[in-house]
């Protein structure tokens, strides 16, 4: 209801302004004739054609605003300069219309200098105030509606594109754990198979020798011991085997890190709040040691930042600098005046210690937890 009196409001002031011109000339004229009777009814066809300006489409209205012009010619053929209002408030009808320029909107107060009953200076004076509203109307309201419409077009046009990137985003973030899933299960399989391959005939092979051994440890015991010795040895270049293999086909702790990472950042992206992981440099040189530090510390912030800080926004940063490793977790949240240690900052000043890292936090816009290590 407010809204529609908001688009409507300058239809009911031009219809009131109009009633009480006219209340005003007819209350002002001294001398009523026998005309009089004729003129109140060409004043209410002119009311009415003014006011059915309104309600009917725009191609319309210009032949009520001539139909108007009309009745306003017979009045003052009858009553004479009697009128000369009507003639500005019209006038300013016919410029709300076409919408020109600004300077259009003061030739209608030339029609305040003509001599009527009730004096030039105050003709002028309400010509003036006419003229005021229809400005106010036609060139700033009207100015400042047409740039909240396009605010409002280009805001939902942001809204739409942050929404279709934020779609895109989720959909590389889920295709990429999933290629990151698919190449650890090949990574397995692959270990697997190794395993198999290598381990398997070194194991059956001593499982043999030691079955002969069983047999002939009796009858010919040097010959068992030489067995057992063989055994033994194909049993430690087994082992040196599968370290090897091992060391050659484990998945890196880096690429589980970053998944694990980058899952932390889907769960928040699940909960309504948006989350990224940012990464600068060679991953594969920051050691397990620091990974497990790192990915403790970021369970601890972001989940801090999800339950106090009211933020919509956390960012993960890892760089890999010559001799520095930093890496920061930040969320766009009300932040805090002092940073007090519970529980969680004092486990993290632990980790750090026992790593030997700086530990450091910014508070003025959101709150951003810094980690410094030495490579």
């Amino acid at each position: 209801m407010e809204e529609r009196f908001r688009e409507q409001y300058f239809i009911v002031l031009r219809i009131a302004l109009l009633l009480i011109l006219e209340i005003y000339i007819v209350l002002s004229q001294t001398m009523l004739t026998g005309a009089s009777v004729r003129v109140l009814l060409i004043l209410a066809l002119f009311i009415g054609a003014v006011a059915l300006k309104e309600l009917v489409k725009r191609q319309l209205q210009l032949f009520f605003l001539g139909i108007a012009v009309v009745l306003l010619l017979m009045m003052l053929v009858t009553m004479g300069t009697a009128f000369t209002l009507l003639d500005i408030y019209l006038c300013y009808e016919i410029l709300t219309y076409f919408k020109p320029r600004i300077f259009w909107y003061i030739f209608p107060l030339g029609f305040a200098f003509v001599p009527s009953a009730i004096g030039i200076f105050v003709q002028l004076m309400i010509a003036a105030l006419i003229g005021l509203i229809y400005c106010q109307h036609d060139i700033v309201v009207e100015s400042y509606r047409k740039q909240t419409k396009e605010d409002t077009m280009l805001e939902q046009a942001l809204k739409h594109n942050m929404n279709r990137k934020e779609r895109e985003m989720k959909e590389e973030v889920r295709k990429s754990l999933l290629m990151a899933e698919n190449q650890l299960l090949e990574e397995r399989m692959q270990l697997s198979q190794t395993l198999h391959d290598k381990l398997g005939h070194n194991i059956n092979g001593s499982v043999y020798q030691l079955e002969a051994v069983k047999v002939l440890m009796e009858k010919e015991p040097e010959t068992a011991k030489k067995m057992i010795q063989a055994v033994i040895n194909q049993l430690r270049d087994g082992m040196d085997e599968i370290r090897a293999i091992l060391r050659r086909e484990s998945p890196g702790k880096y690429k589980l890190a970053v998944i694990q990472m980058e899952r932390l950042c889907e769960d928040c992206r699940s909960k309504g709040v948006a989350a990224e992981l940012i990464t600068e440099g060679e991953l594969k040189k920051i050691p397990p040691k620091y990974w497990e530090v790192i990915l403790d510390n970021a369970y601890e912030a972001v989940s801090n930042s999800m339950k106090y800080a009211k933020c919509n926004d956390i960012k993960i940063r890892i760089y890999v600098l010559n001799q520095m490793l930093r890496c920061s977790i930040s969320d766009n949240g009300a932040g805090c005046e002092e940073v007090v240690d519970g529980m969680g900052i004092a486990g993290m000043r632990k980790r750090m210690r026992e790593v030997n890292g700086i530990l450091d936090f910014e508070t003025e816009a959101g709150f951003t937890i810094n980690m410094l290590l030495p490579l």
